[in-house]
């Protein structure tokens, strides 16, 4: 791996309220900052200040947005399940941006429900595949995670999740370092 730290922004996709996703986003950050591999930019969709239509002229909080997936070499996406579908306020983000999601993977922490959210993860990997985004195998989710975690917001059993995190992010780190020397040596088309 290069001397450079790997960008990796952690995108939190619910605004519902009483979501549980700060819980579940916060603790992954947690993880990913201790694996030593990346610097840490953690996306919370509640603080992000994004325009409730797609504007023809981007506002300064969507530039704003663009800059900070711009500067990531990769992403988390934190997303519940709602319907059998991530929100509408993760597809909303993901729009606001489109090169800036180019040639770099996406990595997935799921939760919700009995099967812990990985319809949602299904339905992101057709969206980032358009995007032009490699999506990593190893993914985590949390079935009906309000049970999994204890009040200061870490998993009642560490070992199975920690694990779990540290092969994704393992596999995210050689992906993103990967990908970055392409783009690095190499400009993505962009067509």
């Amino acid at each position: 791996m290069s001397d450079r730290p790997l960008n990796l922004a952690i995108i939190i996709g619910s605004t519902r309220e009483g979501r549980f996703g700060d819980t579940v986003g916060r603790w992954f950050a947690k993880q990913a900052a201790a694996h030593g591999g990346f610097s840490v930019d953690l996306i919370d969709l509640i603080d992000i200040q994004l325009p409730p239509s797609h504007r023809a002229k981007p506002t300064p909080e969507v530039d704003a947005f663009r800059a900070r997936l711009a500067a990531a070499d990769a992403f988390v996406i934190v997303t519940p399940e709602y319907n059998h579908s991530y929100p509408a306020s993760l597809k909303h983000a993901i729009d606001q941006g489109y090169v800036e999601w180019m040639a770099k993977p996406v990595g997935f922490v799921s939760y919700g429900g009995t099967v812990g959210g990985v319809r949602a993860i299904e339905h992101l990997r057709h969206v980032f595949a358009e995007l032009h985004a490699a999506t990593i195998r190893d993914y985590l989710c949390f079935i009906n995670a309000r049970r999994q975690f204890n009040a200061d917001g870490n998993p009642i059993d560490p070992e199975g999740p920690g694990s779990a995190a540290k092969t994704m992010l393992d596999r995210l780190a050689w992906w993103a370092d990967a990908l970055r020397a392409a783009r690095d040596s190499r400009p993505y088309i962009k067509r």
